[in-house]
Parts: C-alpha cells; sequence; structure tokens
C-alpha cells in the first residue's frame, strides 16, 4: 500500500500573513500536478470548534456539509481545491483534549498517569493519520498528499503540543513523506527600503529549536526577495536558495498559486517527498485566465452588505468570495459598500447624523443589496428598514438567513399591516411572530444545536427565479446554520399578501426561499448558498444577484448554467485550448462571458 505524503504548513513572526491561501495554493498546485490533496486544519484553541466563537474575534463560521462549525480557511481549502471537507478535518485542542478524557474516564488508559506526552500527542497523530485517508474529492480510496495547516504562530503556548506531535510525526512517517513550509515576514523598512531578514532568522530558529526543521521558506514581502536576501536566509536558516519562496503582494489571491508555480515551489515540494517522476507539471490555465481577467475588470457593479460587523471584512468572507465568483462570471468589477446596519436606524439619525446619511447614501447608490445571517438583535431595525428599501424601489435584493427572515418581518409589518410583526429572538411576546425558536432547538446550550449543514430544498413553483437559477431542478442541497424559521402558521397569510415561498423542506413545514414575483430579483433563503460558491463555479442565487444588478439577469435565467462560470480557455471555446468540443473551436464567447472578457482570455495566449 502506498504511503500517504505530508506537507505541513506553519507560520512565523506575526500572524495574518496568510497561511490558509498559502496552503490552499500549495494543494492545488498539487493537485495541478496529477495528485489527489486533502486538507487538514490545526486550530489550537480550547474551544471545541468555532461555532460559539464571536466573528470579530476569529472571523467568519464556515460551514461544512456534514454540520461542522470550522475554521474560515477550510472554505479556503474547498474553494480551492473543490473539495468537501468533514468537521474533523478541523481540530482543536478542544476536540483532541475531550477525545482524550473521554477515554481516560472509560478506563482506557489502565491506570497510567494522563499526560500530555505521550497521550495528547499520541491522539494528535492518530487523528491526522486517521482523517488523511478520508477521500474529499468523490473518488474512492484515500489521497495522495494531505496539507496540514497549523494555526497560529510558532512560539505561541497553545501550540506547543501540537509542534510536540507533528515533530514525532516527522519520525513517524519518515523521510521523504513529510515536507515543512514555514511561511515568514520578510519587511521592508522604508526608511532605507531594504528587506529585512532578521525576523525570518529568529523565527525559523524557534521553529528549530522546538524540534521541526522546514525544507521550504516561504516569504511573505511587498516585493520579490533580491538574491543577495535570499543567499542571506539560505546561510542562517539551513534552507537551500531554490527552496526559497517569495509570496508578494498580488491583486487578488488567485495569483498566489501562479506565483509558486513560477517560482518552482512543486518542483521543491517533489524532491522532499521523493514524488518526481510521478507527477506532470501544472498549467493552471484557467487560474491564470480567471486572475487576468478579474485584474482586467473595469465595468463595476456596486453591492451594498447591509450587516452588523461591517468593521471586519473575514466575518462575512464566504459571503465576498460568493460575489466575486459572480460578478467575474459576469465580466463585472465588484465594488462593494459595507453599510452598518444600526446606521440606518431612526436613533442614529439623533445621534450621528453624518454616520445616517453616510449609510443611507451608499444604500442608495447601490446596484444590488445583500443582507447576511447574524445574531442578536443590534441593527435588526436596520436591515428591516434596507429590506423595505429594497423592495418599494426595486433594487435586486438577496437576503441570507437572518435577512431572509427580516425580509418576511419587513413584508408582514409594510404590506399586511401587522406593525409588532417580530421573531420571538428579538421580542418573546411579540403578539405576530413571523419567526420563531425551532421545536428541536437548545435554549441552555449554544454549541453545535443549531440546525446545521447540508439540508434538501425542494421547489414549490415551477416558474420562479430560484428555480430557473438552479437549472430547473425538482431540489437543490445546500448548507444551514441557524436556529429560528419561518413560522408556518403565518405562511397562508403571507403567499395570500403576494409573498410567494418557493423553496421548502421535505415536510413542507420549513420555509426555504421566499421570493416577490413581480420584483424585478427579491430573494431570500433560509440557507446559507455561499458556503458552496467555487471559482469557476459560483452560486445561483449570486450569480442571480449580480445579473440583476449589472440588468442582465434574464441572460443568466435563460442559461440555465446552474452558476457555472464561462471564463476559463475550455469552456469559452478559447483557440489556445487544446482540447476542442464537438463543434470545434468557436471564434465567439459562449453563454455569458462578454465579448470584451473573450478578447482578454485570447490576449492573455496570444
Amino acid at each position: 500500500m502506498k504511503k500517504m505524503k505530508y506537507v505541513l504548513v506553519t507560520g512565523g513572526v506575526v500572524s495574518g500573513l496568510g497561511k490558509g491561501v498559502t496552503a490552499s495554493s500549495i494543494g492545488l498546485l498539487l493537485k495541478e500536478c496529477g495528485l489527489r490533496v486533502t486538507s487538514i486544519k490545526i486550530d489550537p484553541y480550547l474551544n471545541k470548534d468555532a461555532g460559539t466563537m464571536s466573528p470579530f474575534e476569529h472571523g467568519e463560521v464556515f460551514v461544512l456539509d456534514d454540520g461542522g462549525e470550522v475554521d474560515l480557511d477550510l472554505g479556503n481549502y474547498e474553494r480551492f481545491l473543490d473539495v468537501q471537507l468533514t468537521s474533523d478535518n478541523n481540530i482543536t485542542t478542544g476536540k483532541i483534549y475531550q477525545f482524550v478524557l473521554d477515554k481516560e474516564r472509560k478506563g482506557d488508559f489502565l491506570g497510567k498517569t494522563v499526560q500530555v506526552v505521550p497521550h495528547i500527542t499520541d491522539a494528535i497523530q492518530e487523528w491526522i493519520e486517521r482523517v488523511a485517508m478520508i477521500p474529499v474529492d468523490g473518488k474512492e480510496g484515500p489521497a495522495d498528499v494531505c496539507v496540514i495547516e497549523l494555526g497560529g504562530t510558532i512560539g505561541d503556548i497553545e501550540s506547543m503540543p501540537f509542534i510536540e506531535a507533528l515533530g514525532q510525526f516527522s519520525c513517524r512517517v519518515g523521510v521523504g513523506n513529510f515536507c515543512l513550509i514555514h511561511v515568514s515576514l520578510v519587511p521592508v523598512l522604508n526608511v532605507v527600503g531594504e528587506q529585512k531578514t532578521k525576523p525570518t532568522q529568529h523565527s525559523v530558529r524557534g521553529l528549530r529549536g522546538l524540534g521541526l526543521t522546514p525544507n521550504i521558506l516561504a516569504c511573505r514581502s511587498t516585493m520579490a526577495l533580491d538574491d543577495n536576501v535570499k543567499e542571506k536566509l539560505s546561510q542562517f536558516c539551513h534552507v537551500s536558495a531554490e527552496h526559497i519562496i517569495t509570496l508578494y503582494d498580488v491583486p487578488n489571491i488567485w495569483h498566489i498559486p501562479l506565483l509558486l508555480r513560477d517560482q518552482k515551489a512543486h518542483e521543491a515540494i517533489f524532491k522532499v517527498l521523493n514524488l518526481p517522476s510521478i507527477t506532470e507539471e501544472p498549467s493552471l490555465m484557467e487560474w491564470t485566465t480567471r486572475a487576468a481577467i478579474c485584474d482586467k475588470l473595469h465595468e463595476p457593479v456596486r453591492i451594498a452588505i447591509v450587516g452588523k460587523y461591517t468593521g471586519l471584512s473575514d466575518t462575512y468572507l464566504s459571503i465576498l468570495k460568493a460575489l466575486l465568483h459572480a460578478s467575474v462570471a459576469r465580466g463585472k468589477k465588484l465594488i462593494v459598500d459595507w453599510v452598518p446596519a444600526s446606521d440606518l436606524e431612526d436613533m442614529t439619525e439623533i445621534e450621528n447624523l453624518d454616520a445616517y446619511k453616510a449609510a443611507w447614501k451608499l444604500l442608495k447608490s447601490a446596484d444590488g443589496v445583500l443582507v447576511p445571517g447574524g445574531f442578536g438583535d443590534r441593527g435588526v431595525q436596520g436591515k428591516i428598514l434596507a429590506a423595505k428599501h429594497a423592495r418599494e424601489n426595486r433594487i435586486p435584493f438577496l437576503g441570507i438567513c437572518l435577512g431572509m427572515q427580516i425580509a418576511v418581518i419587513e413584508f408582514a409589518r409594510s404590506v399586511l399591516g401587522l406593525k409588532d410583526a417580530n421573531s420571538t429572538e428579538f421580542d418573546p411576546n411579540t403578539r405576530n411572530p413571523c419567526v420563531i425558536f425551532m421545536p428541536e432547538g437548545s435554549k441552555t446550550h449554544k454549541g453545535g444545536t443549531m440546525r446545521l449543514g447540508s439540508r434538501r430544498t425542494y421547489f414549490q413553483v415551477s416558474d420562479c427565479k430560484s428555480v430557473k437559477l438552479y437549472g430547473n431542478r425538482g431540489f437543490i442541497d445546500e448548507r444551514h446554520r441557524h436556529r429560528y424559521e419561518v413560522n408556518p402558521d403565518m405562511v397562508a397569510r403571507l403567499e395570500n399578501a403576494g409573498l410567494s415561498f418557493t423553496g421548502k423542506d421535505q415536510t413542507s413545514q420549513r420555509m426555504e426561499i421566499i421570493e416577490l414575483p413581480d420584483h424585478p430579483y427579491y430573494i431570500g433563503v433560509q440557507f446559507h448558498p455561499e458556503f458552496k460558491s467555487r471559482p469557476g463555479k459560483p452560486s445561483a442565487l449570486f450569480l442571480g444577484l449580480i445579473g440583476a444588478a449589472c440588468g442582465e439577469l434574464n441572460a443568466v435565467l435563460q442559461s440555465g448554467l446552474e452558476g457555472q462560470e464561462k471564463v476559463n480557455c475550455e469552456t469559452v471555446n478559447c483557440p489556445s485550448n487544446k482540447k476542442p468540443n464537438q463543434n470545434g473551436y468557436a471564434t465567439k464567447p459562449t453563454n455569458i462571458i462578454t465579448d470584451a472578457v473573450y478578447s482578454y482570455c485570447n490576449g492573455v495566449h496570444s
């Protein structure tokens, strides 16, 4: 049986260097070389999962098909590699300690003193080996390579058990099966304009002192490393100069895999893993074209995101990515206007008139409005006002999770005249509860008690925008994360007043999709379509929002593509593509790609 190969990505000097994107890009590069790849993210915090953490603290909570609430980097892995990970692909200190303590309570250690070494470190290694064998790409059998990202920074006290375990693990799997890539910072001091290597030297020295020796350095800097800087790093860090990669600033993250390829990172990895004879050269043609197109786009589409956590973009990372995937598919330059929901409210007009005016100016100038999910009552009234503005002024609107719920509340208040209509989340005593707590939900435990993961939605109407966007299918599977839902007792009144519930669950008691049939684009969904959006495969509903926002919804609906992007060479029949389709090479773009984008695609290869 073949041996699994492991690539470990660590970070040094400072957090936020982009280890997640680097790990994802490495995985993509190896995949394009013909290898099957899986990924594991290690988060050293004590929380069992990311589900109860504030978005301000840790960015968005990414939800997997199996209902796992995990770190946002797993979203990057899924988007780059187009795989479906499980909750076990995210290891936390909380999970490991709970696993070991549960075994201790059962008496599995036969009276031994339970210690960090060997019991915790053994559990970490066994977890990695077990999860690495789980196929995530829909094929049979284990992957060829497992890319592991260790969260945090070398030297963090909470990371120590994992570093010790990974040091042991490198010996356990043996030479030729383990490659360590260390992501570090090489700052440029503006005063002298010199690239400084000392922070990376100290970081590598600390890493080696803990029992791990890097095989490859991935250096984050504002510009490519000078040759003399590479030589200095090579000398002091004991890493070959050919194995020192520069990850300098780029216009968009789709360039990162290209940087790695151009600097032969895959060859360095293959050398360490003893794989040179079974791999092929990565073309990354689709990524090259997409990255170039994204840089070239100039016709804007302006989307207002009305949310609670607008001060931190990582809070809505998957939303942003889904909007980007859709806007590139339509050949438009995405401009996101962050609108703090509370700034739209009447109280802000009294307390901070400038913020109130600025928020409303952004909202009124938007081509489309998106209200994302969230928890708590802060800013809810502002979100309701945003939904009302979009509904009355016929502005394309997409409400996700709470965004759908507030759209229902706004409709009940404005159209049905139920002025006190509300969610029991915000007013437990409301006489007109449009949104209620799920019967099976827990009011005492927060973690993992919501309706989570992939659930099936059945279309109720054959002639509606959402069903056309999803390719006229009878049902869809999308990921959920909520503990409140539309009150089924209110549905008949709302439908009679013109709100269409076009998607429901298998019991027809849970409302999944709402639409206003006479509106250009007004859709709310209880699920989170952003979690399954991919570069090249944008979410159908986001594609619809962007299409409606730039006046091209009919073209999107007629395509029936379920959000398939048409920017890569194969799908636009690019003359440079060596694999002609059955119709031969077309000279014009097919389906939804614009002439301008296609022309640029030709230019990329000429």
